[in-house]
């Protein structure tokens, strides 16, 4: 099978940059990123079954971890060499089209009685995420032993497949796994009816957390700091018409004429600001103007990844904001009732027609030209890269970006 495998097998995991790594390559080659004709992955136990990817994403813990960027907090919950990949949708030999939900937590481990984290439905908090029939991994494409979807070949559980209905076409089903991150992130908000809601950063992520919350809470009024012109355009539209657009620069200055709330000192310093900020970038300056523009007793949750930042939290104490994460998914609480978070997914990105938001696709020969396009997505007006495995080598595939 044709797979491009992370070979930072010999340096322990977050270590250290990769040098040049998210500089253009040399043939099938960027960074730590290697294209390589290798055996299949073993089918870890009776259950399992084979899948081949359609449409892979590259996502931004992808870029971080092969820009060498990811916390050393994930070192024992990966295993090496792996294959990144886990925003997928593929084919199974009886011949299903499903999208893969990659969290590798008890059941897909075969350990019984399953942790209080699984039992719950929180899969992303589950707490044997290098223990069981599998090595260490916290995802598909972070295990060595599953493979992931920038490859041709894979394995997965069945309690991780889901169904893609036949009025999702691919692009659709590649955006189901980050829409059930978002939906997370929005339910994790707890937002109230009249609440005032920022969401920072307008990229993949954040897009889709607005769209989460307009369909799913509804927030009084939503403020959306993004930088670039076509990520404002989508999220007027995703927000419903329910939204007010900023530059990031201009956060504080749009919190304040809708919270009525006053200046105190510099312009980033607010006497009260939103109720609930969303911070979909997880860099230090996103993280500060989160604390910054959040009333006190407020709620700052965090969808991006933030890695390693250096950051000033005496807002976060003088202030007794409630800082929380949101990371995966597993089952929500939606209206009195409990759902699984990716049949949530399925249902917005059909209901908004997300599919939109992939802008490009490429084969995995051209690893360097779709790496470098995601990493610089939002520049060249993009939003969504992925690999497409159904296409030839060197083939490429460009949708419309609206």
């Amino acid at each position: 099978m044709r797979a491009l495998r992370y070979e930072r097998d010999v340096v322990r995991f977050g270590a250290a940059r990769v040098a040049g790594a998210l500089r253009p390559g040399t043939g099938a080659r960027f960074g730590p990123l290697a294209l390589a004709d290798i055996e299949r992955p073993d089918l870890p136990g009776p259950d399992w079954v084979r899948i081949r990817p359609r449409l892979a994403g590259i996502c931004g813990s992808d870029l971080a971890t092969v820009d060498g960027k990811s916390s050393r907090w994930f070192e024992p919950i990966v295993s090496f060499p792996f294959i990144p990949g886990h925003e997928v949708v593929a084919d199974t030999d009886d011949g299903r089209r499903v999208v893969l939900e990659p969290v590798l937590g008890c059941v897909a481990r075969g350990i019984s009685p399953v942790c209080p984290a699984c039992a719950d439905g929180r899969l992303g908090s589950c707490g044997h995420l290098a223990h069981g029939r599998l090595d260490a991994g916290l995802q598909t494409g972070y295990c060595c032993d599953t493979g992931g979807g920038w490859s041709t070949d894979m394995v997965a559980h069945p309690s991780q497949l889901h169904d893609v209905p036949d009025e999702l076409d691919d692009a659709a089903a590649v955006m189901v796994e980050p829409a059930a991150c978002a939906v997370h992130a929005a339910l994790s908000a707890t937002v109230r009816p009249d609440d005032v809601v920022a969401v920072i950063g307008a990229g993949t992520l954040g897009l889709l957390t607005v769209a989460a919350l307009d369909r799913f809470s509804r927030p009084g009024r939503l403020v959306v700091a993004a930088k670039h012109d076509h990520q404002r355009r989508w999220a007027d539209e995703l927000g419903g018409g329910n939204t007010v657009l900023c530059d990031p620069d201009e956060l504080p200055r749009a919190v304040r004429r809708l919270t009525g709330t006053q200046v105190l000192g510099p312009p980033d310093r607010l006497t009260g600001g939103a109720d609930v900020t969303i911070d979909c970038v997880g860099s230090a300056e996103s993280i500060a103007s989160a604390l910054a523009v959040t009333r006190p007793g407020g709620r700052v949750v965090l969808v991006g990844m933030p890695g390693v930042q250096r950051v000033d939290l005496t807002p976060l104490w003088q202030r007794e904001l409630h800082l929380v994460g949101a990371y995966a998914y597993g089952t929500e609480h939606v209206d009195g009732e409990r759902r699984r978070t990716f049949d949530l997914a399925l249902e917005l990105v059909a209901a908004r027609r997300l599919g939109r938001l992939v802008t490009a696709t490429y084969p995995l020969e051209r690893v360097t030209d779709a790496m470098t396009h995601a990493a610089t997505a939002g520049s060249r007006g993009a939003v969504k890269i992925a690999f497409d495995l159904r296409a030839g080598p060197g083939t490429d595939r460009k949708r419309a970006r609206r």
